[in-house]
């Protein structure tokens, strides 16, 4: 999907308004826990001031009230980071939609852009009034592109330039390599606790993967939909239906869903608790499946070891509880020595890569929801607005 990219534009005197992601975790303090969003965006603001820009970012920062400035959810914090990581002073203006003061090759940080009345519902006379502080407008922040919001899909629509930064374009090239034109066999990985949260991806990937690889609690209802024991897991029985009418759809297209055949078990989600490898066939009812068994791992590591693309979303255990987390970390090794061109994204599957030092993924996605949307096969507005302007 082709859209304008900042280096097809001179910034020189120019007013560069950035859309970027901060939407970072913070102590009680107001200070940034997890820096990888603000280090993200670097590559576009050191961009745009060495090509002589003046430049404005904003970014929102959790759910503020809109209207409204509180301090939890003010940028300072980022503000500090920014500054520290840019090794420069960064003003931070509120109360910035009529009119910012910038020059050329200086930067500015506009307060939460979500404390602007209008923000989120992509108010139009918001969106036009921001889209005249500036000449260029580049989003940069491909984690919200499922949002239609004024400073995702309304200065997009309004400014007299739209175009995108660098990380926005880098998330687009990955995910159309991995989903668009896949080297094949192509092989997802699916994980979480719900099936329910993630139904329309997994129907999505149906239509596209050569092989679909559950796990966590997503893989219980697969298992039940199939007759297997399953024991006293967490699962959705309601949905049982869904997981059939998947299996079945990858199969007919001459693909697979494999499902565990050994797991590990244990009385419950504890640490150090009484856990076994066993067949399913040996679950007791009051046991629960926390994590995939050796021959399990040994299948899709198997699979994985043969794919030309993977995409991995999820972790196929409890993967935090050292007891449950040896398939997740099987996985994301396999993955690791795996020839496949290689895409991640979630929370989740991040907070793995990390644990696990894993470290030879092609492309790490920064996203969960447009991640999760763009593997639905859902048009995202804000990447809709930007193919428009070209």
């Amino acid at each position: 999907m082709p859209v304008p990219s900042i280096s097809d534009f001179s910034l020189t005197n120019r007013r560069v308004f950035l859309r970027a992601d901060f939407n970072v975790p913070m102590d009680e303090k107001g200070v940034v826990l997890d820096s990888s969003r603000v280090e993200a965006s670097l590559p576009a603001i050191k961009y745009a001031l060495e090509d002589g820009a003046a430049l404005m970012v904003t970014s929102h920062l959790g759910r503020p009230k809109e209207g409204k400035w509180e301090a939890k959810f003010s940028l300072e914090g980022v503000r500090l980071e920014l500054s520290k990581l840019l090794n420069r002073h960064i003003p931070l203006i509120k109360n910035w939609v009529d009119g910012v003061t910038v020059n050329r090759g200086e930067i500015v940080l506009l307060e939460n852009c979500r404390f602007n009345q209008g923000e989120k519902s992509c108010d139009i006379n918001l969106s036009k009034k921001m889209s005249g502080l500036c000449d260029i407008f580049v989003n940069d922040a491909f984690a919200t592109a499922h949002r239609m919001e004024a400073t995702t899909y309304g200065l997009a629509k309004y400014a007299n330039i739209a175009c995108a930064g660098p990380l926005m374009t880098s998330e687009l090239r990955a995910l159309s390599k991995a989903l668009s034109s896949p080297a094949r066999p192509l092989v997802a990985v699916v994980g979480g606790s719900k099936i329910s949260t993630k139904l329309p991806v997994l129907s999505g990937l149906a239509e596209k993967v050569d092989h679909l690889i559950v796990g966590g609690g997503i893989a219980n209802t697969f298992l039940l939909s199939q007759g297997y024991n399953i024991g006293g897991s967490l699962v959705e029985k309601d949905l049982q239906f869904e997981a059939t009418r998947i299996i079945e759809k990858i199969k007919n297209k001459g693909g697979s869903c494999p499902l565990p055949d050994d797991i590990v078990s244990g009385p419950g989600i504890e640490a150090g608790g009484d856990c076994q490898i066993k067949s399913l066939k040996d679950l007791s009812s009051n046991e629960m499946i926390l994590d995939v068994g050796p021959n399990t791992i040994n299948k899709f590591c198997e699979i994985i070891g043969s794919a030309g693309t993977v995409v991995w979303n999820g972790p196929l255990g409890v993967f935090e509880i050292d007891d449950f987390s040896h398939g997740t970390k099987a996985m994301g090794k396999a993955i690791e020595k795996s020839n496949a061109f290689s895409i991640a994204g979630g929370g989740d599957t991040i907070a793995a890569i990390n644990k696990f030092s894993i470290i030879n993924i092609d492309y790490i996605s920064t996203a969960g929801g447009a991640f999760l949307e763009f593997l639905e096969g859902k048009t995202l507005p804000a990447v809709a607005a930007l193919e428009r302007r070209l």
